[in-house]
């Protein structure tokens, strides 16, 4: 249940003083002082990101779309669906429609956006859009520079199984699936 902030005060912490200690291309990390609900002070070290989407893209036979990409910071290749960062001011729905482009070559003539998430909230502002994306033509994709994935398709059945075998551990894929099973089984509306 979410309260408002006047509710919250009790649980609030504030900011005493704040600190940009990162400046990267893409993530900046800050340090702040911050006096903790009983008075007490304390720092907290964060990183500030864009926010991103993942696209669920439902194909028209009833297979799912997915991806095999090799992630640096835990150097292995992980199974997860299109997504990819905002970029600062961009509309969510346009950076869904372009990142599906870019890597899978799809373009999708509908879209429903399901929810948002908060995949790291303690020590991260990230926030990941997800949608679901139906009635798709497929064409040629357009990888950024350095990007290199694989596309492939599974049916909802065997994504959830990889996720109960721990084949599928991304978090924003993981909980794409779960939307995605809900709204198959006729729980969830769009």
């Amino acid at each position: 249940m979410q309260q408002n902030q006047n509710e919250d005060m009790h649980l609030r912490e504030l900011t005493k003083d704040s600190t940009l200690v990162l400046d990267g291309h893409f993530l900046k990390v800050k340090r702040d002082t911050v006096i903790l609900p009983d008075g007490k002070q304390t720092t907290r070290e964060y990183i500030l990101h864009p926010g991103a989407v993942v696209i669920i893209p439902l194909m028209n036979d009833g297979r799912v779309l997915v991806e095999r990409q090799f992630r640096y910071p835990l150097d292995r290749v992980f199974i997860e669906f299109p997504a990819g960062k905002l970029e600062y001011g961009e509309d969510l729905l346009t950076c869904a429609k372009r990142e599906l482009e870019e890597e899978t070559g799809c373009a999708a003539q509908n879209w429903v956006h399901l929810t948002t998430i908060h995949n790291a909230i303690a020590y991260a502002n990230e926030r990941i859009e997800i949608f679901l994306a139906r009635d798709i033509t497929e064409g040629e994709r357009h990888l950024d520079d350095g990007e290199f994935l694989e596309t492939f398709y599974a049916t909802p059945d065997e994504l959830s199984q990889w996720v109960r075998e721990g084949k599928i551990t991304d978090v924003k894929t993981i909980i794409g699936i779960f939307w995605l099973e809900k709204i198959l089984r006729g729980e969830w509306s769009t």
